[in-house]
This record gives C-alpha cells, structure tokens and sequence, in this order.
C-alpha cells in the first residue's frame, strides 16, 4: 500500500541518472587507452583528463544545494540531464584535448548535481516503508551503468575512434530521462516548502494511489513548518542537533572513500594486472567481472533493506571488508609485485604487450631501481627517431613477449605468480567489492536522504558530496604514487584499519530508520 506503479515508476525514471552517473565513471579507464594514443597526451594531461570530471563534480556539490532547494529536485535532474548530453556531444566530434577538458568538466556537474536531486527526490516521494528500496535502487542503477561502462570498454577497445561511440551511447538516454522528467510530478514535500499545499496533496494522492491524503499532508506541514526557516550555516549550529548530524553525515562519506573502494573502480585493470593477469582480455575481461559483482551483490541490499535496515547492512559491509582485505594483503605480501608507472605515451598494444616485463618479479625494494632502467617516453621517442635500429629492436623484443619469450634478458624475471596466489587474490578482491556493495556504497546515501530536515536537505547533501567528491579526488590522484612507495599490500592493510574504523563509527553513531517516516526520524534526531 502508498507504493503503486506511479510511485515506483517515478523513483525508476529518477535513478536513470545513477545509470549515466556509473557508466561516466566507469568508461574512463578504458577510453583514456585510445584517447592517450590518438591526441598523444602526456602523463600530467592523462591526469587532468580523469580528474577534470571529478573537479566539475565537487564545484556542482559546492553550489548545487542550493538549486535543489531553491528551484526543486525535479528541476535539478532535468538540467543534470541535459547538461550531460551537452557534454557528450561537445566530446564526440572533436579531436582536441580543450575540448576533452570542458567535456568532462561538463558531464562532472551533471553526474554530481543528479547524484544529490536523484536521491533527495526518491526518499521524499516514497511512502516510509518503501523508501530503502526506492533510495537503494539509484545505487543499483550506478553499479549497473559501472558494469555497462566495462562492457562498452571491451567492446570498442579495437575499434577505430571506439572512445567516441563510447562517450556517444549517453547521449539517447540522457536526453529521454530530461523529456521523462518533465512530466513527472515535484517531489510533494519541496511544493510544501513553497507553500503550495494543494498541488502537494494533488500529487501526494497520485503517488499514494489515494483520494485523500489529507493525513500525510498534515505531518509533512507540521514538520516543515520550521525546517524552511534553516539558513547554510545551521548546519554548524547546535539547534536541532545540525552539527551533530552534519558530523555525521560527514564521517560516513570519509568512510566510503577512505575504505578503498573507489580506487577499485579508476583502478580495476590496474591491480589485475599486477597480481597476474597480465593480457589485455584478461585484465578486461576479469574487470567486467568486478563490475557483475557489484551489480549481484547491491541487489539483495535494494530488496531487503526496509525489512533488515540499513544499520545492519553497513555493520555487515564493513566486517566483510576488513576481512577480505586482509586475506588480499597477506596474499599480495607474498606475490611480491607492485604498481609500475601505467602512464605512457604509446599505443595501447605496446602498454599490454610490454606490462609482463614490467610488472613480473618486481619487489617493493626494487623499484627505485626499476625506475631508473625505465626510458621515458620522450626519450624513447627521441631514440626511435635518432636511430630506426632501436625502434626495430623494441618491436622484436615485443614479439618475443608477446610469444612469451624474453629477449631482454636483464629485464625479465623467470617466475610468474603462482595460479594459486592468483586466484586468491582476485577472489579476496571480489568478496571486498561485494561487501561494499551491500554495505557503505548504497547505505551510506540512504542514511544521507533521511537524516537531514527537509528545508536544508539539499543543501546539508550537497556539502557531504562535496566532501565525497573532494577525497576521492585526493585518493585517486595518489593511489598510485602511495601504493609505489609502501607495496599493495600496505595499502590493503590501511584499508582494513579504516574498514573497522567505519563500522566502529555506524555501531556507535548511525540510526536505525527503517520503518520510520522522514518526519519522525527528524523529530527523533533533534532531541
């Protein structure tokens, strides 16, 4: 009852932008392969590429609370949308590393702006015992567009220009979502916050399937009566109990960015291939596997969240956690490999084909010296050009590789990873991306759509993305260099401090909200 096929077709219209969200965040990691080659860009613009989405999404979580509240969840999404497909499109024509910039710069305000409207929207037209499911269906959507993005880079790997198609398969989708969401109604609770109670009722008796809704009118009034009245800096204040529930708030996004997880999505290839699976296909192909994980694993967390409760699954995902990052620390102390510079100014082919060498036998103690033995891409270019002899003797010793034979003796070590260390290790890395997806990753947005009062909702979300957006920043743009210098294993162990960190952090501090409504976990909450 209170969630017909209105209700649930709204919230599933609505989550596309999780949808669009995942698949532009996971669609990087294989177009830069080609982007790379085709504009010849250096290792510092392979960086600014990746994290120019992520600077256009923390500016969009900096000032677009405020557009959520002041203009509506609704609005917000349409102009997510439509911005996104403006994005794609300035992408997919030109060859040209400004316009690649403004592109992403682009699609990064949209995915942060729809990420903060989306889930607001969701928990405030859902009926209360619905809502985990409805909330929890936009982190579905993300880890499904995430496992689309792979897809899509393995399919257009070996096609010419294939990073345009990639860019381009947004483009319908978005532009339908924006057209969707005009038809659909504002969320009832923001109409109240204009004052505008009649069209509230009106679509509260669309969304409910009833023809009086009189008495959910009266307890959304009778909460917001106040709430409207909050200025940006009451979230700092002690009224209400704001400052705790921003601090709050806060944490559990430090936590979701702090465990790792992110990095596992800019990274997946990456740490594949320095544990063993050292092909192209094979680095893909176990990559998309993470990504089917992710979509397995969020969907019995969707379906059961309003029976078991979202503090129990977070306590659950952060167990899990700790636990397979421990197994993938001890499994990766005894590999002995490590992360090699995968910025590189050659084609694609040459990267996969020459990854063996690099990554084989290689000891945290011997990376200084791995460095240095390294020619720089300028410099190899420089050589080639000097003397066609060098160039013809790098293609040889990669046909040697690729055969599986070493002509470069000094460079090569004769051990590979053991198949059993091999699989541990992608199995470990597998149990830690599921326990995130039915912990931290869709919970952590959940708890987020219900702790905050609905006048300043918008604005308290869009603070906690700013700072979801800013770490995961700050950690992907030295998950390499930091895993360089202390070994994977490490990093895996640090990992796990921080894992049992944040469930420590949900025992003590975190609500159990299922079944309450978002009026009475307010009430509660300011106490």
């Amino acid at each position: 009852s209170g969630c017909g096929t209105f209700t649930f077709l709204s919230s599933a219209v609505a989550a596309v932008s999780g949808l669009l969200m995942g698949y532009e965040l996971g669609l990087i990691s294989g177009a830069l392969l080609q982007m790379s080659s085709i504009l010849a860009l250096s290792c510092k613009e392979q960086e600014i590429v990746v994290s120019s989405l992520l600077f256009g999404a923390l500016f969009a979580s900096l000032t677009g609370g405020f557009l959520i509240d002041r203009f509506g969840r609704r609005l917000a999404i349409i102009i997510a949308s439509s911005l996104l497909v403006l994005g794609s499109l300035i992408l997919v024509p030109y060859e040209s590393y400004g316009i690649l910039i403004v592109g992403r710069i682009a699609i990064g305000i949209s995915i942060s702006l729809s990420s903060i409207a989306t889930c607001v929207y969701i928990a405030e037209i859902a009926p209360q015992h619905r809502r985990g499911l409805l909330v929890s269906l936009n982190e579905l959507m993300i880890v499904i567009g995430i496992l689309c993005a792979y897809i899509s880079n393995y399919a257009f790997a070996s096609v010419s220009h294939g990073w345009k198609y990639m860019f381009g398969l947004v483009i319908p989708l978005g532009a339908l979502q924006a057209i969707a969401m005009y038809f659909l109604p504002p969320s009832p609770r923001f109409l109240v916050m204009k004052n505008n109670d009649e069209a509230a009722r009106k679509v509260l008796e669309r969304l409910r399937e009833t023809s009086d809704a009189t008495k959910e009118l009266t307890v959304i009034k009778s909460s917001l009566k106040d709430e409207h009245q909050y200025s940006f800096l009451d979230l700092f204040c002690s009224k209400n109990n704001m400052r705790t529930r921003m601090l709050v708030g806060l944490t559990l996004v430090f936590f979701v960015q702090t465990t790792g997880q992110p990095n596992i999505l800019f990274y997946a290839s990456t740490v594949l291939k320095s544990v063993g699976f050292q092909s192209n296909e094979a680095a893909s192909l176990a990559s998309t596997g993470v990504g089917v994980i992710k979509v397995v694993s969020t969907v019995p967390a969707t379906v059961f969240v309003d029976q078991v409760g979202s503090k129990t699954f977070l306590c659950i995902g952060s167990s899990v956690m700790a636990v397979s990052l421990v197994a993938m620390g001890l499994v990766n102390r005894n590999i002995h490999v490590n992360f090699t510079n995968v910025c590189r100014s050659q084609s694609p082919e040459d990267f996969f084909l020459q990854r063996p060498r690099n990554l084989t036998g290689v000891t945290n103690g011997s990376l200084k010296d791995l460095f240095a033995s390294m020619a720089s891409p300028e410099r190899l270019s420089f050589d080639a050009q000097r003397s066609p002899d060098v160039a013809r003797t790098g293609e040889l010793n990669r046909t040697a590789l690729a055969g599986g034979k070493s002509t470069t003796g000094s460079h090569m070590e004769s051990g590979e990873v053991p198949v059993v260390l091999k699989w541990l290790s992608l199995a470990s890395l597998l149990v830690y991306v599921a326990a995130f997806s039915i912990g931290l990753g869709p919970m952590s947005w959940l708890v987020l759509s219900e702790i905050f009062p609905g006048g300043i909702r918008g604005r308290a979300m869009a603070l906690t993305s700013s700072m979801n957006w800013g770490i995961n920043l700050l950690i992907s743009l030295t998950f390499l260099t930091v895993t360089e210098l202390i070994g994977l294993s490490w990093v895996c162990f640090i990992y796990t401090i921080m894992s049992l960190a944040s469930l420590a952090f949900v025992i003590v501090f975190i609500p159990e909200t299922k079944g309450c409504s978002l009026e009475q976990i307010s009430m509660e909450l300011a106490k």
